[in-house]
């Protein structure tokens, strides 16, 4: 198999893998506080939000670190312990104890750091300056299919439903520990480009390799030299310039991913399908992901323009879409009790604006993502894990606030 293919190949293995543990964590991550809220009326007392808020402080504090462990470990190996962490976090919800939950929840912010170094890594090491623009928005719209399946499962499932029975809590979060596992091992079928290159005879112009270190290097060594040039990156002009936008992806996906799922979930005023508008919810901003991931990826090398027509777009759908939240969704449905909230806004709640605002939320996400991916990718080829963990930091300090 040429080379190029082998690369291909293992960036859409790549992205499926990312897509079934996503699968599961995304969707976990949008019923959570609903799901809490819930339990709070048991002997579990706990709080998504700070589980959440626990997740990425943490997350932010490893991405110092993550570099390092993924010069050591190399990405493969990387990737499949943290995705051990995320089925874990996942599997505490089938019998949650507060203890337990937040335990997961730190481990799961050091997993997250590990986990997308580890990618940008891999995702770098199997694109080059012609490619990077095609295969971040292949991984783009592979993740984010995950918003997709197991939200349309949740909206069918909990149709009608005012409270979340016991009996359903465990059949779904047994799935989705299952789901996020069968990712988790997917990543073993990543090709070794080394030995790719072996078989055929080439030589490999990326100093990013999933080999292992080579004899004349330490493995301690190369994970200092990460540690080292992650701090420098941090910076330099590139790395400050494209912070303002990394630090915008942090908060709105905040905004999308915990917040407003749950606040759909507490509108009265949706009507008995105001459980399983969540899922549709996150069916929809899977759907502007995909769409913007795909589309952006295909048009990458034919795009006269460069990236800003892209950025600009999503500039334009996100304001759109806080515009029409903010007329649609009442001040206090983020905090509402378990009986939810008959407030309104300043228009009567529509189902059909909030699943519309869900779409955009997604499509303008993918402007960004797609973009940063690309650009992290063409500027530190040779240098791509600390980008990547800056990157991630940059973000995750968004997330945390």
């Amino acid at each position: 198999m040429h080379l190029e293919t082998k690369k291909q190949l293992n960036v859409v293995i790549l992205g499926i893998a990312f897509m079934f543990m996503f699968t599961a964590f995304q969707t976990c991550g949008n019923i959570a506080q609903t799901v809490i809220t819930n339990l709070n009326s048991t002997d579990f007392h706990g709080s998504g939000y700070t589980s959440m808020a626990i997740i990425y402080g943490v997350f932010s504090a490893s991405n110092l670190i993550s570099p390092s462990v993924v010069a050591i470990a190399g990405p493969q190996l990387s990737m499949f312990f943290s995705g051990i962490f995320y089925s874990i976090y996942i599997a505490v919800f089938i019998e949650p104890y507060p203890w337990s939950f937040y335990t997961a929840s730190v481990f799961l912010g050091v997993a997250a750091a590990i986990l997308w170094t580890a990618q940008g890594n891999c995702l770098t090491i199997n694109s080059n300056e012609n490619t990077i623009g095609r295969n971040s928005g292949i991984f783009w719209a592979l993740l984010q299919s995950s918003l997709f399946f197991g939200n349309l499962y949740i909206y069918f499932a909990w149709q009608g439903k005012t409270r979340i029975a016991e009996s359903d809590r465990r059949t779904v979060f047994i799935a989705l520990t299952v789901i996020s596992l069968v990712g988790t091992v997917l990543f073993f079928l990543i090709r070794n480009l080394q030995e790719s290159t072996t078989e055929e005879g080439e030589i490999s112009g990326s100093a990013d390799n999933l080999a292992e270190p080579t004899s004349d290097q330490s493995k301690m060594t190369r994970a200092a030299d990460a540690f080292k040039n992650a701090i420098k990156l941090c910076f330099t002009k590139e790395i400050l310039l494209l912070s303002i936008t990394t630090s915008y992806t942090g908060l709105e996906l905040t905004f999308f991913s915990g917040v407003y799922g749950t606040c759909i979930g507490a509108v009265n005023k949706f009507g008995i399908e105001e459980k399983s508008l969540i899922g549709l919810s996150g069916i929809f901003i899977g759907i502007g992901e995909i769409l913007g991931g795909g589309v952006f990826g295909l048009l990458s090398k034919s795009n006269r323009f460069g990236r800003n027509p892209v950025v600009m777009l999503g500039i334009v759908v996100h304001f759109v879409a806080f515009y029409l939240i903010f007329y649609n969704i009442p001040n206090d449905a983020p905090i509402a009790s378990i009986y939810g909230t008959d407030s309104t806004a300043y228009m009567e709640p529509s189902k059909e604006v909030a699943i519309f605002c869900s779409f955009l939320l997604g499509l303008g996400d993918s402007c960004f993502n797609t973009q940063l991916l690309s650009i992290l990718g063409y500027l530190y080829a040779e240098d791509s894990a600390p980008a990547f963990a800056i990157f991630k930091f940059i973000q995750v300090i968004s997330l945390s606030k």
